[in-house]
């Protein structure tokens, strides 16, 4: 079972070391005075936040239930806010990385049990592109790599659920492209103990069909397929983790995303991509880490993004930005030769 968690897990794309123990600090002495015949006294060790005594994370129960408190709450009457928030870089052989824009935005969610033991999350979530030097919210962006200028399409997505259980989610069937049906793997995360501290870091590698058939998409798709890598790094307190009056637990990380070309910025299947390179966290108020200027124009312009959907309906899909794009904008005009 070790071996085929571990072949699983670099399927996933999670980095780490499965159960990570509590770091060794080494024992202090206490010397008695002088003429003291009293044995020295050992400093007590860390305490080991992995195993106990709330959540054992060695066990698929116990990370699906540290996991959903990253996530959301599990006071089904509460929600959780996670924000973002860095900036976007250009990568094209040959040259220098450049940063094209700014990137920043938040999610809503709530959690809901399932009757299997399951913990739905419920999520809105919406991302904008900013100006590198103002701030400001972009409607429009000069494309410094074809010196035209695009409109800017934000990431708005509601909602984007899934599942969180004992078990690794099966892969995705990719348009029906995978038919594969690996067994049930145990859902453990590489959680690891520096002190006081938990951290546990998530890779995630995906290639799939394009909602943006080249064909019709010309100027925005990609390609036939989408290569696409997400990783997030989370670091939390130990003690709030293994305290069980806890249900949500703060944290603050990285996020980072490497992707295609976005299909607003009219590079087709130009060689290149973006790398997006965040911050992350939750447990602040969203105006300890956005400027009010982007509130309010998300306020304006993506109200019902401030408030997780109510309820879990399995049947709705969740889609990417990219099918979102597909559903929602017409293809561009060809290029009008100057």
């Amino acid at each position: 079972m070790r071996s085929q968690r571990r072949d699983f897990i670099k399927g996933f794309g999670a980095v780490g070391a499965f159960g990570a123990a509590a770091l060794s600090l080494g024992a202090c002495a206490n010397r008695a005075p002088s003429g003291s015949e009293a044995p020295p006294e050992e400093a007590p060790g860390p305490q080991d936040y992995l195993s106990g005594p709330y959540v054992d994370l060695s066990t698929g129960e116990g990370n699906k239930i540290a996991y959903a408190r990253t996530q959301g709450n599990l006071d089904e009457s509460q929600q959780k806010v996670g924000w973002f928030k860095g900036y976007v870089m250009g990568v094209r052989p040959g040259e220098a990385i450049r940063d094209l824009f700014g990137f920043a935005g938040f999610g809503v969610s709530r959690l809901q049990r399932n009757e299997d033991g399951s913990i739905a999350k419920i999520l809105r979530e919406v991302g904008y592109y900013t100006d590198l030097r103002s701030g400001e919210v972009l409607e429009e962006w000069e494309n410094p790599y074809t010196n035209e200028t695009v409109p800017v399409v934000p990431i708005a997505n509601d909602p984007f659920n899934y599942v969180i259980s004992e078990h690794f989610p099966e892969p995705p069937e990719f348009g029906g492209l995978n038919e594969e049906k690996p067994p049930k793997v145990p859902f453990i995360l590489p959680w690891t103990q520096r002190g006081p501290r938990i951290d546990m870091e998530i890779h995630i590698h995906l290639y799939y069909p394009n909602a943006l058939d080249p064909a019709k998409w010309v100027r925005e798709s990609s390609g036939p397929m989408v290569q696409v890598s997400e990783f997030f790094a989370f670091h939390m307190d130990g003690a709030q983790l293994q305290n069980a009056e806890m249900t949500t637990l703060p944290y603050h990380g990285t996020w980072n995303r490497t992707t295609p070309w976005l299909p607003w910025m009219l590079m087709g299947q130009t060689d290149g991509f973006c790398q997006y390179v965040c911050f992350m966290g939750s447990g602040e108020d969203l105006e300890q880490v956005h400027d009010r200027a982007l509130l309010d124009y998300a306020e304006k312009h993506h109200p019902k993004y401030f408030d997780a959907p109510e309820t879990y309906d399995p049947a709705t899909p969740s889609l990417s930005s990219l099918e979102w794009y597909a559903i929602e904008r017409t293809p561009a005009p060809p290029r009008e030769e100057t």
